[in-house]
């Protein structure tokens, strides 16, 4: 069952980066045809797909991290990545929405098509990281972690999924859900038990 849950959640988590790419890149096309139908477009996706997907996203992704034998601060990949994803949710929020929501007044720049594309880009790059794992571990080699019980996984998968959902129906993405599950679920991490995620991750980095 574990298992199943598991694969649920990297399910969940690709689709959701494929998702937030493949809308990054919309954006990027939107905001360089330039026209007011075009930006109102741009913000109408960046409120209901880009922010959700990017939200469901970086939930999963550490999630996935912190419940199996992977870790967040054990590989350069998976830090790279956590990393990327910090600094990518970030500018979302703070930087790339207000200037969407400022665009349907004075029109899109160039900064708001750069950035997008970079969006994009950036996406893909952790997207190579999660297949090549290049640069080895972080630190010497330590006791390997288990992974974590069905319900984490569980609750990861059907949380990512009402936040979607729930975004779809008020118009801009409101992670309330995940937020709390991620607060929970990392909270647990020390009650976890040693064992299955051992030799899954020994197997994988063999």
């Amino acid at each position: 069952m574990t298992r199943r849950w598991r694969q649920l959640t990297v399910w969940l988590h690709v689709l959701t980066s494929v998702g937030w790419m493949a809308q990054a890149m919309s954006l990027c096309v939107l905001l360089s045809i330039g026209s007011g139908a075009a930006t109102a477009m741009a913000q109408a996706l960046d409120g209901r797909l880009v922010g959700p997907m990017a939200d469901a996203s970086v939930f999963t992704g550490v999630m996935l991290g912190a419940a199996t034998a992977w870790g967040i601060f054990r590989n350069w990949w998976v830090f790279t990545k956590f990393a990327i994803s910090m600094v990518q949710f970030v500018l979302a929020i703070f930087v790339l929405s207000p200037a969407l929501d400022a665009a349907t007044t004075s029109g899109p720049g160039p900064a708001q098509i750069v950035g997008s594309g970079l969006m994009a880009s950036a996406i893909a790059f952790q997207g190579w990281l999660s297949i090549a794992k290049p640069w080895g571990r972080i630190g010497p080699r330590r006791p390997l972690p288990g992974t974590a019980p069905a319900w984490v996984f569980a609750a990861t998968v059907l949380g990512g999924l009402a936040d979607l959902a729930l975004a779809l129906v008020i118009g801009h993405p409101m992670p309330l859900l995940s937020l709390i599950l991620l607060i929970a679920g990392l909270s647990r991490r020390p009650h976890w038990t040693r064992g299955p995620g051992r030799l899954q991750v020994s197997r994988a980095e063999s």
